[in-house]
């Protein structure tokens, strides 16, 4: 990776980190201790792709920042809340996220569940006052109700979570994560991308291949740092979707052939970027990122 493009993702990330902390609701204000477990779950933790996809796209397609960053903050908002569900011992029962204590650890069942809550109503009010025009916010909102939802990122765990001791194939191992892990980051990019114009259907179309293609990467290398690397490392509990029996692309595929897959995944990314040329830098710089990040 470039310096220029490791000194925009730091940049980023700190912007983003700021303004997540103006976003949500003031620790000290009624019910503190959920606000308090509602900025535990967000702030000081996580790489930020989401965030960073957004603003990659964005400024491919020279999108307001202050509309990017509305947008960027509702997608992490998101994803926290349902790393806060998905940890609880009715779904994936984990004590580490983010190399920390994961929220209903910290604190408890029930206040994980109503941060979760929280967080996604927050999500959606963020997006809401974003300054930009209704006719750019709207379409953006309901991308955002359909990645978040049934037909996405629930759908996604639902499955998941009926999987469990069962041998997918290679079709159904990918619909699962298409929606799970596929459909917020699929969101990020077109988010970023709606937030300056009106996209255009071949500009929709190569926005969506690189998606899928990075999505499901995501979650080829998710599979595989589970598999070869340590809790301390990964800032969460490896080796448990093995020792959940849970399918993943290394247990239909093994080691090798996985990795294999993610490279063939990041090359399908680039290529579906050369309808935005130089533009894309960014976006291709963190398709490289996905693929070849240690957790």
């Amino acid at each position: 990776m470039s310096e220029r493009f490791q000194e925009w993702m730091k940049t980023t990330q700190v912007a983003v980190e700021a303004a997540l902390a103006q976003h949500l609701p003031n620790t000290s204000q009624v019910p503190q201790r959920l606000h308090q477990a509602m900025a535990y779950a967000v702030l000081d933790g996580g790489k930020r792709v989401r965030p960073l996809l957004v603003f990659a796209a964005g400024e491919c397609l020279n999108a307001p920042k202050n509309v990017l960053m509305s947008a960027a903050c509702a997608l992490e908002m998101i994803h926290a809340y349902s790393l806060v569900h998905d940890d609880m011992p009715c779904m994936d029962d984990d004590a580490l996220r983010r190399g920390k204590p994961t929220v209903h650890t910290q604190y408890d069942q029930a206040t994980a569940l109503l941060v979760g809550d929280a967080l996604q109503a927050q999500a959606f009010l963020t997006l809401a006052e974003a300054p930009a025009a209704a006719e750019i916010k709207l379409p953006m909102l309901q991308l955002l109700a359909q990645a978040s939802g049934s037909l996405g990122m629930c759908g996604g765990q639902a499955i998941d979570l009926a999987s469990v001791g069962l041998a997918l194939t290679m079709p159904e191992l990918e619909q699962m994560h298409r929606l799970k892990t596929g459909a917020l980051l699929r969101a990020s990019v077109l988010m970023g991308a709606m937030s300056g114009k009106h996209l255009s259907k071949h500009e929709i179309e190569a926005l969506d291949a690189y998606a899928l293609a990075i999505g499901l990467a995501f979650q080829v290398v998710d599979d595989i740092l589970d598999a070869s690397a340590d809790s301390a490392t990964l800032g969460k509990t490896a080796g448990k979707d093995a020792a959940d029996n849970k399918p993943t692309y290394v247990s239909l595929l093994g080691l090798y052939a996985s990795r294999q897959l993610a490279q063939k995944l990041c090359q399908d990314a680039h290529q579906a970027l050369t309808l935005f040329g130089e533009s894309a830098h960014y976006l291709h710089d963190l398709a490289d990122l996905i693929v070849q990040r240690k957790a």
